[in-house]
């Protein structure tokens, strides 16, 4: 696949993630769903570029805030919308809700709603395909947060001295919740904390695609040789609260400005045309097709029945 072709790909997926948590936060406001909501936007080129270096058959397991992973992974958009809604065509039947979605046939290996905990998760997978002496990949994304998590450091040993075939990617959003991350641990670079474990690391600009995209492919031919993990540190931002209600006054809304004004999609959108491959134009009818399609598969989960009272202990012991 061309690079134009990619690029233009990668655009439509990150307009199709920004809707739909656009249209999570809709259904949120209006009561619809139970829980809290950790919104991913302004960290799609993360989800859009690592899971791009991806094969079908390859795995990752995610956080509380991974839905853009799960949809660029293929998990169907009314299915994720269903399980958030409670109804009974979702993804684990209605019962996960917004933080727990698991789709075993796509690869998506369950988001989680504890800190780190998708790490040592991931590396049981990747121990499994290396047993089954597949060449299957596994990825595992995390915050900042994580990285001064036992299960981190547990997993990063194990992936090290087993060289197990995983991509560890650290979704930097610069806020561990509230609290910035440098007020948290004393380097600059968490991935930094890798090379304890003789694990090579890069760190790259979260905010653009193309580049998150090449590192991600990187790590994933050394994992699938048989070369072990990498650890990739993203640096990005998130352009909204930790949670829909977060009143956000650990940071002021210049710096939120600033960063929304070099945001993943902005500098997409700006790279594409000015490269001569879309105009101006064609990224707002994407956008339009990308919200339409959301809409639609929001409308066709609400459409859906909620579970059988009966079925309240099927899957669960």
């Amino acid at each position: 696949m061309g690079e134009q072709d990619w690029r233009v790909g990668a655009l439509s997926e990150m307009y199709r993630i920004r809707a739909f948590e656009e249209q999570s936060a809709d259904f949120y406001r209006q009561g619809l769903l139970g829980g809290s909501l950790h919104l991913g936007i302004g960290q799609e080129a993360v989800a859009v570029g690592a899971v791009g270096a991806l094969r079908s058959a390859d795995q990752v397991t995610m956080t509380y805030r991974g839905r853009g992973q799960a949809l660029a992974k293929g998990v169907s958009a009314a299915a994720m919308f269903a399980e958030m809604l409670g109804r009974s065509t979702g993804t684990s039947h209605g019962k996960g809700g917004p933080m727990h979605i698991y789709s075993p046939e796509a690869g998506a290996m369950g988001t989680n709603a504890i800190v780190a905990a998708g790490i040592p998760i991931a590396a049981g997978l990747a121990l499994a395909a290396q047993l089954d002496e597949s060449d299957r990949v596994v990825m595992t994304f995390f915050g900042d947060g994580a990285v001064n998590q036992g299960a981190f450091h547990e997993a990063m040993n194990l992936a090290a001295i087993w060289k197990l075939p995983l991509v560890l990617i650290c979704e930097n959003n610069l806020y561990s919740e509230m609290t910035p991350i440098r007020e948290m641990v004393v380097q600059d670079d968490l991935a930094d904390r890798a090379k304890a474990y003789a694990i090579p690391a890069a760190v790259v600009d979260g905010n653009d695609v193309v580049v998150v995209r090449q590192a991600a492919e990187e790590a994933v031919q050394r994992a699938r040789s048989g070369q072990g993990p990498t650890f990739l540190e993203c640096k990005t931002y998130r352009l909204v609260g930790h949670m829909l209600g977060d009143p956000e006054v650990y940071r002021t809304r210049d710096e939120v400005e600033r960063w929304a004004a070099n945001g993943p999609l902005v500098r997409l959108e700006a790279s594409l045309v000015r490269d001569g491959r879309l105009t101006a134009k064609a990224c707002e009818e994407m956008q339009a097709a990308a919200r339409e399609e959301i809409q639609a598969a929001a409308a066709q989960a609400l459409a859906e029945p909620e579970p059988d009272v009966a079925q309240a202990l099927t899957h669960v012991f």
